[in-house]
């Protein structure tokens, strides 16, 4: 039997035929991205494109740095410093064959805790031409209630302090703008890759808050010099399992110790507003648009409050993995009427999307039996996601004086996930920043039901909603007293 081959850059001649490799001469690739957050969706996602840009038109411009901020960070510095900043991303195709390409588009990476200034001195460099970001929907440091700016983070605190070693994403962008000023090398970009509703507007406010108070003097000329668009991204990016690697090595003899999976699904639609140009990602199939909105609403509240529903229906119910709940009949016909009768009517005009063609394909791509996308990756740090993914349906809902019952037992089931156990007894952690928050009041909610609304960094002022607070109240008596599936069907025959 072959042996394995380890990957890296002197090994990619002798890899299999099976998979595609850079064809490009990576030292002659010149870095003009940052980016911050090198995790699994940015390796499918941006930096896939990038590679793709460099593969088919020999653009070798658009290099990228990645940047570990957190000491979580290690391993994948450490992965990627072995493989020469190479990975596999493996797109498993819905008949289940595995297509691997071997990434060639991130060039640098910098660990932050080793090197503050390292970093700051790159993003600072005239070269750079886009800073982007995947830091999560929680990285952004804004109360979800009243969307002010969190001072009050002790990692914020840390930072204002000590300006120049930097712990937090606006810590190390504050300095690298002042050195950018003051060496007058000109404006930059700073693209956010997460999923948040106007995520350029949230980077920019979350900014700005940030450097109002650490560095006044900068302000203005971010005003100036900085852009930052906003863009709707998606791909189906599961968390890499120890099957993932087995199998890469078993079937292409391909030892990568960190690869991505997808599915085969990409989009990318960007607000065309850069600072100091950008690459022509359009090329590759990225759309730029002048207004990301339609786009956006329909992306965030569709597939990510999706995930969602099937992640909390399924966790209850204990399945593992995403496919599972949405091959769940009961709770794919609850999701589809979820869609239809309190999401669609949100969306307003989406010009020529045809947006029933793109409910289907949500539900195809969520019921791919090969991608596994875990429920309980879903599931955590639901306290970011369901104010961004779900809430909107349901205030824009109310405003219309419209359906929202679906919603509304989403976040009932929410509630008795934070109880910690499914319905099988089987136990599971609550992976989330407000974890603490959010148990303590899932607890009381046994005697006082409202409690659990009355989050208010989540939920804001819908607690003095009636309408929500009835529906709300009524999902959750259901849930205590029945098994979430018996719920599901007599809310899919009620609502028909």
């Amino acid at each position: 039997m072959k042996s394995s081959i380890a990957l890296n850059q002197e090994n990619l001649k002798r890899l299999s035929p099976n998979i595609k490799v850079p064809s490009y001469n990576r030292n002659d690739v010149k870095t003009s991205i940052v980016h911050i957050g090198v995790g699994n969706f940015h390796r499918s996602h941006e930096a896939y494109y990038t590679h793709q840009l460099m593969e088919r038109f020999g653009v070798l411009d658009c290099g990228i740095c990645g940047v570990g901020l957190l000491d979580y960070d290690r391993r994948i510095y450490n992965i990627l410093k072995d493989q020469d900043g190479l990975y596999t991303l493996v797109i498993k195709e819905l008949d289940g064959t595995l297509n691997p390409t071997v990434i060639g588009s991130i060039v640098e990476y910098i660990f932050a805790p080793e090197n503050p200034i390292a970093v700051i001195e790159k993003m600072a460099d005239p070269d750079i031409k886009i800073i982007s970001l995947t830091i999560t929907e929680g990285g952004y440091n804004l109360n979800e209630g009243t969307g002010e700016f969190d001072f009050s983070n002790p990692v914020i605190v840390e930072d204002m302090k000590n300006p120049m070693s930097p712990r937090t994403v606006f810590g190390y962008l504050t300095q690298a703008l002042k050195l950018r000023m003051h060496r007058g090398v000109g404006g930059v970009t700073i693209q956010s890759c997460d999923n948040i509703q106007g995520n350029g507007n949230v980077a920019r406010k979350a900014l700005l808050n940030y450097v109002e108070k650490a560095e006044p003097g900068l302000l203005q000329w971010i005003e100036d010099n900085v852009s930052f668009p906003n863009a709707m991204v998606d791909r189906i990016t599961p968390v890499t399992v120890a099957e993932d690697i087995a199998r890469l090595q078993e079937e292409f003899l391909l030892e990568d110790q960190w690869p991505v999976v997808c599915e085969p699904f990409i989009q990318w639609v960007i607000e065309d507003d850069f600072a100091a140009g950008r690459p022509a990602w359009e090329k590759v199939g990225a759309q730029f648009v002048d207004n990301v909105v339609p786009f956006e609403n329909m992306k965030l509240r569709l597939l990510n409050a999706g995930h969602t529903v099937l992640g909390m229906l399924g966790a209850l119910h204990g399945y593992k993995t995403i496919d599972e709940a949405a091959r769940d009949e009961d709770f794919c016909e609850f999701l589809k009427g979820f869609m239809d009768r309190e999401v669609s009517p949100t969306l307003g005009d989406l010009g020529d999307i045809d947006l029933e063609k793109y409910k289907a394909s949500l539900i195809e791509r969520f019921r791919n039996v090969h991608i596994k996308d875990l429920v309980a990756r879903i599931c955590l740090e639901s306290s970011a996601k369901i104010p961004i993914f779900l809430l909107p349906t349901i205030r824009a809902q109310l405003k219309s004086h419209q359906n929202i019952t679906r919603a509304a037992f989403v976040v009932a089931a929410w509630c008795k996930y934070n109880d910690g156990k499914d319905e099988n007894g089987n136990t599971y952690p609550i992976e989330d920043a407000m974890s603490n928050e959010l148990i303590r009041a899932a607890a009381l909610s046994h005697h006082e039901p409202i409690r659990f609304l009355q989050i208010e960094p989540v939920f804001g002022d819908l607690v003095n909603n009636k309408t929500f607070v009835e529906a709300f109240l009524s999902s959750l008596e259901m849930l205590r007293s029945k098994k979430v599936k018996e719920c599901v069907r007599e809310l899919n025959s009620k609502l028909k």
